[in-house]
This record gives structure tokens, C-alpha cells and sequence, in this order.
């Protein structure tokens, strides 16, 4: 997918400046604000050996919470895949809560095809000051112990401080439960210069309050932990990013194919004060 890594928050120290926005978006100490994202996703490119003929859907992407009580994202990726022969539904639901005071992070997936169960995906992962221990419930109950990581929204938090300070190239080791939930990845980010949407920015109109907002063009790589030298990566995503959180004009490259996400639908949801 779009990982479950593009929204969440970092700790203090990273000092990331509240975004500066009307009272009525109010962002607490991280700068993020809650909201819910709908964009409409479309195939941009595929090759021969990927057998799609055709494929759309839709992506909802919803981040939610507070510094002091931790940040949900509820996560839903649908695709109807059109093979030439015949057609099917993908469906990918993702559940994520993050306390950044206390490292912890839980997560949840499950994958459908065709409204048939595929995989289900649970656990949780706690930093112990040594590494990431990795408590899984689900497909089968197991423990393990991973190197230092930084979970979603602290990566999220760390691209927009790097963002910040100008520096245009980093490297992080990773989790945020994907795939089987038992292994980090290392994702390579590359930050271009803040620009500000121009009258031909395909999809600046939908971001509402923000459509004039400055933004940075981001790429991620994410690559198997053991991966060295000039390895592919397993995923790469481009996307416009707001100091507040908030994407929009995604490209998602899978290798054999690539998905575009425009933004449909924002929505700015409500935030409690923390105490």
C-alpha cells in the first residue's frame, strides 16, 4: 500500500513548530492535525509481467488524536483490479493507535479479496530503550525482538523537521506492522524545496483551507531491512505535504505497476485539548 506510515506524530525533541493555521484547525505541540483524507486512486502505469489490464479505486485515510492521549489512523484502500480474463476487489483495512510518550504502538490489518478474508495482521510493539519488541496475536501468537525503529507518525514528524532544517536527504529504520508485522523496513527520503500550489496543481483545490498552503514534494523508498547495494525498493511513494500532516497528490510505484491518489474529499475533524 500507501503504508500505514503516512500520518502520525514525534516527541518533543524533535522540535517541530505548530503549524501556524485558524483556530478552527488547531494543531497541538506536534503541528498535526486530525483529519480525514478521501482520495480517488487511478493505475498510471503497468507493465506486461503485472497482468493488469485496468485498475481504480478509492483510498480513505483517517488520523485522529492527540500529544496526550496518542493518534489513531484508520486506514482503507480499495481497488477493483481488471486482469483482461476477469476482475477483482481488493480491500485493506488498517487500524493504528501511537503513544509517543510511551513508544508504543498497535496496529491491525486485514486484507479481502472478492469480500473473502486473506490475511489478518495483529500486535503490538513496544521500545524497550534496546530495540522494538514485537508482541503479535494474529496469524499465530509470537515474540520478536527487532533493532531501534521509529514508528509512523515519529517518521512522519521527522520528515517534516528535516523539511524544515532544509536537509533534503535521510535514512530511518522503520516498523509500522505492515505486511506480516514481524520486520522493519528501511525507508530512504528524499525532501525537495517548499513550494506553494500553482493555478494547474491538479488537486490543491480539494485540500479546502489549505489549498494555498505552501507544501514540500517528498519521495519515500522503503527497502527490506537486508537489502544492500543498488537493491529495488519493495515500494516507493510520492506525495505533497503540508506542515500540518495533511497529503495529497500521491504516486504509489509497486515496481510492475503505479497508482495515483488525488485528493477528493478533506476533512478537518476536531481536537481535544490536551489537559
Amino acid at each position: 500500500m500507501f503504508r500505514s506510515s503516512l500520518a502520525a506524530v514525534v516527541v518533543s525533541s524533535l522540535g517541530v513548530v505548530a503549524l501556524v493555521a485558524p483556530a478552527a484547525h488547531a494543531a497541538g505541540p506536534s503541528g498535526l492535525i486530525a483529519h480525514r483524507a478521501v482520495y480517488d486512486l487511478e493505475l498510471k502505469d503497468a507493465s506486461d509481467r503485472s497482468g493488469i489490464a485496468g485498475m481504480f479505486g478509492r483510498m480513505v485515510y483517517e488520523f485522529d488524536g492527540s500529544d496526550c492521549t496518542g493518534f489513531t489512523t484508520n486506514f482503507r484502500f480499495v481497488t477493483q483490479v481488471d486482469t483482461g480474463d476477469s476482475t477483482r476487489v481488493s480491500d485493506q483495512q488498517t487500524t493504528t493507535f501511537e503513544d509517543l510518550t510511551k513508544r508504543i504502538f498497535r496496529f491491525e490489518t486485514k486484507s479481502y479479496t472478492d469480500d473473502q478474508l486473506d490475511k489478518d495482521v495483529r500486535g503490538t510493539a513496544l521500545d524497550d530503550q534496546t530495540g522494538i519488541k514485537v508482541d503479535l496475536t494474529q496469524p499465530k501468537a509470537k515474540e520478536v525482538e527487532l533493532i531501534q525503529s521509529r514508528f509512523p507518525t515519529e517518521h512522519m514528524l521527522d520528515i517534516i523537521h528535516n523539511a524544515k532544517l532544509g536537509k533534503n536527504f535521510f535514512e530511518a529504520q522503520v516498523f509500522d506492522g505492515s505486511d506480516d508485522g514481524d520486520k522493519p523496513l528501511i525507508a530512504t527520503t528524499v525532501v525537495g524545496k517548499q513550494e506553494t500550489p500553482q493555478s494547474d496543481d491538479p488537486d490543491a483545490d480539494k485540500a479546502g483551507a489549505f489549498a494555498k498552503t505552501p507544501f514540500w514534494p517528498v519521495t519515500v523508498a522503503y527497502f527490506n531491512e537486508k537489502s544492500k547495494g543498488d537493491a529495488m525498493p519493495v515500494y516507493r511513494m510520492s506525495f505533497k505535504l503540508y506542515e500540518n500532516g495533511i497529503t495529497r497528490d500521491l504516486t504509489m510505484d509497486y515496481g510492475d505497476f503505479v497508482l495515483t491518489g488525488k485528493l477528493s474529499k478533506l476533512e478537518v475533524l476536531d481536537t481535544k485539548a490536551c489537559q
